[in-house]
């Protein structure tokens, strides 16, 4: 079986589902077709307690994860991973009735997760609305002059798009990952993407640098890394990473758990590329003057 949280879109998640081929015990048709979890965390709580249920979550880009569903998993059942993804064409459209628009624009949390910077630039006026809100209540939230971005299967009857819409669908691709209860991640041979939470034993200045000089040591070139405030301690840090084989992460988690360095993998995602890669930031650095 296979399941979504309340806030993907339905939609999109089939796609990822499909494109995958993660559907191999049912016929995934509509987006109902996949269940409807609940929350991020209840959905997570499911997929670990119910035999056979896997998840479709928004993963972000494997190599620089959504930090929602980072934390979320590793507040989750210790067994709980990532263990494919894949990246599907955006299929969200902006539509109206007609042609006077006010600027009041009704959408989903999935879709203002995903179109929020294009909203911006047009200077719309979101009003956003929970994933499960049915179409008829946004047509009348949205009302004679306002507007609704929907995914394009969703499109109502008598509502065409605006001007603006197509940059809805021309932005990078969305991923989605499958998320599963599996053992502790087996040898593999080829590349990967590896997502890591660790925690120093001692959160003291300087703690993290040898943890890092660990991480060095495997011949791991990290691609990603956030700290987090934990309940347990200070910190806790969020990794991704690519390795060829299996070889360098055995060796990481071995001189980790040698030096009491508490650890999880989060996910184990087969490939070497994963383009395109993450939103890349133009920084504009001090003067040195």
């Amino acid at each position: 079986m296979l399941g979504r949280s309340e806030r993907e879109s339905g939609a999109h998640a089939l796609a990822a589902a499909r494109q995958g081929s993660w559907d191999t015990h049912e016929n995934l048709d509509e987006p109902s077709d996949l269940l409807d979890l609940g929350a991020m965390t209840a959905a997570l709580d499911t997929v670990s307690r119910i035999q056979g249920m896997r998840g479709v979550m928004h993963v972000g880009h494997p190599a620089a994860p959504d930090h929602d569903l980072e934390r979320a998993l590793l507040a989750s059942s210790a067994s709980l991973r990532v263990t494919a993804v894949e990246a599907v064409a955006p299929r969200w459209v902006w539509v109206a009735r007609g042609t006077e628009l006010d600027g009041h624009v009704v959408i989903d949390e999935a879709g203002m997760r995903d179109c929020r910077h294009q909203l911006r630039t047009f200077g719309a006026n979101p009003h956003l609305v929970p994933a499960r809100t049915s179409l008829a209540d946004r047509i009348t939230l949205a009302g004679e002059h306002g507007s609704l971005v929907v995914e394009r299967d969703h499109v109502p009857a008598g509502f065409t798009e605006i001007p603006g819409s197509s940059t809805l669908s021309e932005r990078a691709p969305l991923w989605y990952g499958l998320v599963e209860p599996v053992p502790e991640p087996a040898d593999f041979d080829e590349p990967a993407q590896v997502w890591l939470a660790f925690g120093p034993r001692d959160d003291h200045k300087g703690s993290l640098q040898l943890t890092l000089e660990l991480v060095a040591a495997a011949g791991i070139d990290l691609q990603h890394l956030r700290s987090q405030p934990s309940a347990e301690g200070p910190h806790v840090f969020f990794a991704s990473f690519s390795v060829p084989t299996s070889a360098p992460l055995r060796a990481l988690k071995a001189q980790l758990a040698e030096r009491g360095v508490a650890h999880r993998v989060l996910g184990v995602m087969t490939g070497g590329a994963f383009q395109p890669g993450p939103a890349a930031v133009a920084p504009v650095w001090a003067s040195r003057d």
